[in-house]
């Protein structure tokens, strides 16, 4: 009988619920993030130079705030993205960016253990370190920061009550001008996928 008690207790341990997220609750992620831009990325130059941004893995890092049950507000980080730009199958230049992203959010309590979320937010680009390549070697290449709408949507399996693996995926609107040598040659749509797999801790 202690036996079938313990065994009883054990399983129960495995299958109860895991709270809501309730008001006043704070949760950081760690883990890492793919931003993939989309395919058709704009013209440069009057169209002499079709575009093309490669994507970038990097360590991530989200914080969110609860400002009432299921209802938190998250803040995105990450280390610096750098990203290739190509012409015509040939690299034109290098640049870096930081996605920062604060989203308003609504988790799910879909089952006792798993949490699907959504949010939409704002989402401010910093683009630096712009470097010209190949046929644009030696010119002064620059990548405008950039303002726009963000959407996110993922699932959280709950571990235990303070701990969960989360998967989850961005679209961010990221429209961006470009100049060379201090002259506007167009703007490149960016418009990345950011998919991340990230380990969560609830405070």
């Amino acid at each position: 009988m202690k036996t079938l008690c313990l065994a009883a207790a054990a399983v129960l341990a495995v299958v109860s619920p895991v709270a809501a997220q309730q008001a006043g609750d704070l949760t950081v992620g760690l883990g890492i993030a793919n931003v993939n831009p989309k395919s058709d990325n704009g013209t440069l130059a009057g169209g002499a130079y079709p575009i093309s941004i490669g994507d970038n893995t990097r360590p991530q890092i989200t914080v969110e705030y609860f400002i009432r049950d299921n209802i938190g507000i998250e803040l995105l980080g990450a280390l610096p993205f750098k990203h290739s730009i190509k012409s015509n199958g040939a690299e034109v230049g290098t640049v870096k960016h930081l996605p920062p992203v604060v989203s308003l959010q609504y988790h799910f309590d879909a089952t006792p253990q798993l949490k699907p979320f959504v949010g939409v937010g704002v989402n401010f680009t910093g683009f630096y370190d712009a470097e010209s390549k190949g046929d644009l070697t030696g010119n002064e290449l620059r990548v405008k920061n950039s303002w726009g709408l963000a959407a996110h949507v993922g699932t959280d399996y709950w571990i235990n009550d303070r701990s969960a693996v989360r998967a989850d995926l961005r679209w961010i609107d990221i429209d961006a001008d470009v100049t060379l040598n201090g002259a506007d040659i167009g703007k490149v749509e960016v418009d990345p996928v950011v998919a991340g797999i990230s380990y969560v801790m609830k405070f």
